[in-house]
C-alpha cells in the first residue's frame, strides 16, 4: 500500500485503520442529474456535492479481493467476492465523500457485516464476472420481496460488458474525473439523523477510459431514480488498494 498522502484533501485520520481490501477490474458509469431530483433521496444533513450545477449518480461494478481485518490474514472463501454499488456525492462541512443508495454483494457474510458495523444498505445478489474476447462480462441480479436473496431491497439487475481503452492516468484536480473518483470518506446516517463518517485511503485512482455495453440496468430504478437517456461517462481501473477506518459520528 502506498504511503502517499499529498493527494488527499485532509490528513490521514487518527487511530489505526481496521480493514484493507482491493477493488479489481472496476467499471465506473456516471450520469448527471438535476440536484432537486436527488435531494429528497439523500439525508438532510448531507449536502449534495455538485459539479457545474449537476449532481451525479454512479454505478461501480468490480471484484473485491484481499479483504482482511487489521492483524489478521485474509480468510479463504470470505476475502473475495463481486460487488456492485450505486452512489452519489455529498459533503459534510469541508469533507467531500460518497453516499451509497445501495450496495450488492455476492457474499452473505459481507452483507451482514457491513449492515451491522457500517450501517450501509447492502443486499445479497447473484453475481458473475468473466473475461471473454477481451471484454469483462458482468452480471448482478438482486431479487426483492424479502425472500432471503435480496433481503427486501427491491429487485435490481445489472448486465454489461466493458473493457479499458487507452493508457492509465490520474485525474487532474479540479476536473470532473477528479470530482467523481477522488473521495476519501463515506457517509451514512442513523434514523435519528446523526451522521457517521468512515475515512478511507488509497493512492490516486489509476483510471483508464472505458467502453461498455450496458444491456440491463435497474439498480437506480430500484431506488426511485430515473437515469437520463444519455450515454454515461465511463472509467475503468485495473486495481485500487484501499484502507478503511471505523465509522465515527461527525461533529
Amino acid at each position: 500500500m502506498s504511503t502517499m498522502t499529498a493527494h488527499r484533501p485532509w490528513p490521514l485520520p487518527a487511530g489505526p485503520w481496521i480493514m484493507r481490501q482491493s477493488w479489481c477490474e472496476l467499471l465506473f458509469a456516471h450520469w448527471p442529474l438535476p440536484p432537486d431530483i436527488l435531494r429528497p433521496l439523500v439525508p438532510a444533513r448531507l449536502a449534495l456535492d455538485t459539479f457545474d450545477d449537476s449532481a451525479w449518480v454512479s454505478v461501480a461494478a468490480f471484484r473485491l479481493t484481499g479483504l482482511r481485518a487489521r492483524g489478521l490474514p485474509a480468510l479463504p472463501g470470505l476475502s473475495e467476492f463481486l460487488e456492485l454499488n450505486l452512489r452519489t456525492y455529498v459533503r459534510v462541512g469541508d469533507a467531500p465523500g460518497v453516499y451509497f443508495f445501495s450496495l450488492d454483494a455476492a457474499s452473505r457474510l459481507a452483507v451482514m457485516g457491513a449492515r451491522i458495523f457500517y450501517r450501509l444498505p447492502y443486499f445479497h445478489a447473484r453475481m458473475s464476472m468473466e473475461r471473454r474476447d477481451g471484454w469483462i462480462h458482468y452480471r448482478s441480479r438482486r431479487r426483492g420481496g424479502g425472500d432471503g436473496e435480496g433481503d427486501g431491497g427491491g429487485a435490481a439487475e445489472f448486465v454489461a460488458r466493458y473493457r479499458p481503452v487507452g493508457p492509465a492516468f490520474n485525474a487532474l484536480p479540479g476536473s470532473l474525473d477528479h470530482f467523481l473518483v477522488e473521495r476519501y470518506a463515506l457517509y451514512t446516517t442513523f434514523p435519528t439523523g446523526e451522521v457517521l463518517r468512515a475515512d478511507i485511503d488509497h493512492p490516486p485512482w489509476p483510471l483508464q477510459n472505458a467502453e461498455a455495453e450496458i444491456t440491463r440496468n435497474t439498480v437506480a430504478e430500484a431506488q426511485g431514480i430515473r437515469l437520463p437517456a444519455r450515454e454515461p461517462r465511463l472509467h475503468f481501473a485495473a486495481r485500487q488498494d484501499t484502507l478503511v477506518w471505523p465509522p465515527r459520528r461527525t461533529a
